[in-house]
């Protein structure tokens, strides 16, 4: 398997002197397996050039496919200008993951509209095929794609990709769930075999890590660092150093440093890269880390030639109409009228059935009358606090209401309330201040998860 960098900056394209070595553009990865299918990781900036140089490799038919995290603009910014999509014989099938409203070929058609770009998304020359993705699994001829919802202020979806016994993971555009993680440099029997290494406390950390598990090169989101991240949380967003402490965990081979922020030299970069390899030397590990730079290859060889595997397709396409057309049920318990009124104007927008309840027993009466398809919840409320109602919820006869995916929200953050919240059932532990953006975004990954 090859892989190339073509863009390998976050938030904005940031061209000049000062990012000559490690680039300017935003994301975009070339894999390449050994029986040449073309993939390409998100469509940034980046895919300028590496649509020049497809289109002067004279390989016809263009055949690709392009997998997108998200739709935000340094992920998009390159698709109109991206030229084997305005070639006529070229086909190419684009996938993201699925909102619960708006489809990406329609998101991809906004930034084209007349007011911003000259030619819309019907003019293009290619043949393009929308896929609108779960997570899950599907197969892109011997390579078999494996999808998860990262943390990030708008739905985005990593990708892994595994073939010939080789697995890359693209995990850019993400924020850790927690801020208490173990210390790489401190921990007991660090770099001894069979060494047990501690769990985050976070389920979605744990979740994350698995993803990552054994992968030859995991391409992932390093902006900040670990002194910058107080100012930037709920940005969406990975300290490099905790990229670092989740590959030693997930027990990677290499690590690309990746999505650099836009105010990062490359002087900066370098400091950077040397204090995460010292973080690695100190938890007595043979991983390596790099920082990704736009036209460095690396090379895997495939050890395995590829089996006859089961041909799985992308999930979100094997949806029901019922469920397409079914509009989710949304349960708030907060006794803060204020905070409600926050959430409904966060949610209200994207089109749910909202309801609310400002106590514990009102909480499951409605849960039972309703039997809604989420519920957020404060830990402190009237006559039964947030960690009982959930508790109640999963002894529950009826599985609608036993595994009803609950996002508890709450103040209290430190490591033993995470770890109190899971005990108690909740599928997801939200600390207050948050962004709302942030909310949504959570909200949209576990409603997907339940309908999938």
């Amino acid at each position: 398997m090859r892989i190339r960098f073509w863009g390998t900056r976050g938030s904005m394209p940031k061209p000049g002197p000062t990012t000559l070595r490690y680039g300017g553009n935003t994301s975009c990865v070339e894999v390449r397996p050994d029986d040449g299918t073309l993939i390409v990781l998100d469509c940034g900036t980046g895919a300028h050039e590496l649509g020049q140089a497809l289109v002067a490799s004279g390989e016809r038919p263009l055949r690709g496919h392009l997998l997108i995290t998200h739709t935000h603009w340094d992920h998009i910014q390159g698709f109109p200008f991206f030229a084997p999509l305005f070639v006529p014989d070229a086909e190419w099938d684009v996938y993201a993951p699925k909102g619960l409203s708006q489809r990406l070929a329609q998101t991809l058609a906004g930034q084209m509209e007349y007011a911003y770009f000259p030619i819309t998304l019907e003019q293009l020359g290619a043949t393009v095929r929308y896929h609108d993705l779960a997570e899950g699994a599907f197969n892109i001829g011997a390579v078999r794609i494996g999808t998860h919802y990262l943390n990030h202020p708008g739905l985005a979806s990593g990708y892994r990709l595994e073939v010939g016994g080789v697995a890359v993971v693209y995990a850019t555009d993400h924020e850790p769930h927690s801020p208490h993680h173990p210390s790489a440099g401190k921990r007991r029997g660090a770099g001894k075999r069979g060494a047990r290494k501690p769990s985050p406390v976070h389920h979605e950390d744990q979740r994350h890590i698995r993803f990552l598990a054994g992968a030859d090169l995991v391409i992932h989101d390093a902006q900040y660092t670990l002194a910058e991240y107080p100012q930037k949380l709920a940005w969406g967003h990975t300290p490099a150093e905790l990229a670092v402490d989740f590959a030693l965990a997930a027990g990677v081979k290499r690590l690309a440093l990746f999505h650099h922020d836009p105010l990062r030299s490359d002087e900066a970069l370098d400091d950077l890269v040397e204090a995460c390899r010292q973080r690695v030397a100190a938890a007595r590990s043979r991983l390596v880390v790099f920082a990704a730079a736009e036209g460095h290859v690396v090379e895997l060889p495939e050890r395995l030639a590829p089996g006859r595997a089961k041909v799985l397709k992308p999930a979100a396409l094997t949806e029901s109409a019922s469920a397409r057309s079914r509009v989710p049920t949304i349960l708030i318990v907060d006794d803060d009228p204020d905070v409600v009124d926050m959430l409904t104007l966060a949610l209200e927008p994207e089109g749910f059935r909202l309801l609310s309840a400002s106590s514990g027993d009102a909480a499951l009466a409605l849960a039972r009358a309703e039997r809604p398809d989420l519920i957020i919840l404060d830990w402190r409320i009237p006559e039964r606090d947030g960690l009982e109602v959930c508790r109640i919820l999963r002894a529950e006869p009826d599985p609608q209401l036993r595994d009803v995916p609950v996002l508890l929200v709450t103040g209290r953050a430190e490591p033993e309330d995470t770890a109190a919240g899971f005990a108690a059932g909740v599928d997801d532990y939200l600390t207050k201040p948050l962004k709302m953006a942030h909310l949504r975004s959570r909200v949209h990954a576990w409603l997907l998860r339940r309908h999938h």
